[in-house]
């Protein structure tokens, strides 16, 4: 028995899903991934169409935070015009995500306090 079968764990290639990534940058804010679709043999496949995924960081007190959203786009054109909309609404979702998550845990800090009854906390 494999290592892999005893993990259950499949690292066969998909050569139906097979794609070479380009990648661009403006060294500024702008980092866009061309998924390129290729066959297995390595040519390109024009029955399927690139993807695009823009990257860019945000520099917060705590470090770099990283944004990435998929470009929904056909053309490389399309992907630089369709970036600075995908990347405010990847800031929004992920703010909205943290503040979510804060909830969470104030509504978890509510439901684990014990209540003595007679006893005050000074709240």
């Amino acid at each position: 028995m494999s290592t892999t079968e005893a993990h259950g764990i499949d690292f066969t290639v998909d050569t139906r899903n097979l794609y070479r990534e380009e990648a661009i940058t403006d060294f500024k804010v702008a980092s866009i991934r061309r998924l390129v679709p290729i066959h297995a043999d390595g040519t390109e496949d024009p029955s399927r169409s690139p993807i695009f995924i823009g990257h860019t960081e945000l520099m917060s007190p705590e470090g770099p935070v990283p944004l990435q959203a998929r470009l929904e786009a056909d053309t490389f054109k399309q992907a630089m015009d369709v970036f600075p909309d995908a990347m405010n609404q990847a800031l929004a979702d992920m703010v909205e995500h943290v503040k979510q998550m804060q909830r969470e845990q104030m509504n978890e800090k509510r439901e684990n306090r014990i209540i003595v009854p007679g006893f005050s906390d000074g709240r």
